[in-house]
C-alpha cells in the first residue's frame, strides 16, 4: 500500500489532539464512562504500546485507555499497534491492527508506513524503555522518525540519572513529541530539570485506579490473619528492578520502632524474569514475606 502524504494537515488540526486531554483528564472511571452515550471520535487515533493478553503493566494500561476511549467515542476511531516480545505471539482483539516485533528494527519502519497510509491523525505512544528493542529502547525512534502525524507520548518512566543511551533516547522522544504526558509532579520536574523540557509541553494526568466499591480494610486483613497490623504493600509483576530489597533491608529498623508493621509483596513473577531465571512467583512472595516478618531469622541468614 502506498504511503499517503498528510504533511499538509493544518496546524489547528494537528493540535486538535487537545480534545483527547478532556477525556483523559476527567476524574471519571472507565466504568462510569461506559454509561455515557458514545459519539464519533473526530480524530483517527493510533495507540502504540503493549496490549493484553500480553502480561505487562503497560499492556494493562494501554488496554484500559483504549477501553475508555471506546466507551466514550465508540471503537471505530482507535487503532492499536502492539509490541511483541521475543519469540511470543498473542491472540489480540480486533483493535490491534498492526504488530511490531520488539527486536526487529525493520518492523518499526513498516508500522510507520502502515499508520501513514491509514491517514491516522494522532499517535499516542506509550513509552517505557524496556518494551522496545535497541539500546534503551532506541528502535522506537525509527518509528517516530517516519511518522507524518503528531505524536503525544505518555512517559511511564522518567529517570533522574539516565545512562547515556537512556539520555539520548529520551531527548529524541521529547524532540519528536507534540506533548508529553506524565503521571506525577516529580516526573514533570525531572523532565524540566534533567531534559530541559518546557513546562508548557508537559501534561500531568495521574495514573488512576479502577473504580471499585470501598470496603473496610479490616475485612481483608482478617482473611490474611493481619488484624491490628499496619500493612506496607507492593503489588504488580515481580522483577529485580522494583526495589523490593530496599524495603526488606529497612524492615528491621522499621520493626524496632513499629512492631505491628508487615510488608506484603503481592503479584506474579514477570514473564521475562520467569523465562530467564525460572523463578516461581510463589517462591518470591513467600521468601520476601518470611524475611520481612521475621527479622531475627533474617539477621541469622545474613550472618551466614
Amino acid at each position: 500500500m502506498a504511503v499517503s502524504n498528510i504533511s499538509s494537515i493544518s496546524r489547528s488540526n494537528a493540535l486538535v489532539h487537545r480534545d483527547v486531554w478532556s477525556l483523559k483528564s476527567r476524574r471519571e472511571s472507565a466504568s462510569r464512562l461506559q454509561l455515557m452515550p458514545s459519539r464519533p471520535l473526530q480524530l483517527r487515533v493510533a495507540v502504540i504500546g503493549n496490549h493484553l493478553p500480553r502480561q505487562c503493566g503497560i499492556a494493562t494500561f494501554t488496554t484500559d485507555l483504549c477501553d475508555a476511549m471506546a466507551a466514550e467515542y465508540g471503537a471505530g476511531g482507535t487503532t492499536v499497534v502492539a509490541i511483541n516480545d521475543r519469540q511470543s505471539s498473542y491472540a489480540y482483539p480486533a483493535r490491534v491492527r498492526c504488530e511490531i516485533e520488539e527486536g526487529d528494527i525493520s518492523s518499526y519502519r513498516r508500522a510507520a508506513d502502515y499508520l501513514n497510509a491509514c491517514h491516522v491523525d494522532l499517535v499516542s505512544l506509550q513509552h517505557e524503555y524496556g518494551i522496545y528493542g535497541g539500546n534503551a529502547g532506541s528502535y522506537v525512534l525509527e518509528l517516530l522518525e517516519h511518522l507524518n502525524m503528531p505524536v503525544v507520548t505518555t512517559l511511564h518512566t522518567v529517570l533522574r540519572q539516565p545512562d547515556i543511551h537512556q539520555q539520548f533516547a529520551m531527548q529524541q522522544i521529547v524532540a519528536r513529541s507534540e506533548r508529553l504526558i506524565v503521571m506525577s509532579e516529580y516526573s514533570s520536574q525531572v523532565l524540566q530539570d534533567v531534559f530541559g523540557v518546557p513546562d508548557e509541553k508537559i501534561d500531568l494526568i495521574p495514573h488512576g485506579i479502577p473504580d471499585l466499591a470501598f470496603v473496610e480494610p479490616d475485612v481483608y486483613k482478617e482473611s490474611l490473619s493481619l488484624e491490628g497490623k499496619s500493612v506496607l504493600l507492593t503489588f504488580g509483576l515481580l522483577s529485580p528492578n522494583k526495589g523490593f530489597e530496599s524495603v526488606i533491608q529497612s524492615m528491621p529498623r522499621i520493626l524496632s520502632r513499629h512492631s505491628n508493621v508487615v510488608y506484603i509483596i503481592a503479584g506474579a513473577t514477570h514473564p521475562h524474569v520467569r523465562a530467564r531465571e525460572s523463578v516461581a512467583a510463589g517462591q518470591c512472595v513467600r521468601w520476601s514475606e518470611w524475611l520481612c516478618r521475621r527479622p531475627c531469622e533474617r539477621a541469622r541468614l545474613w550472618r551466614r
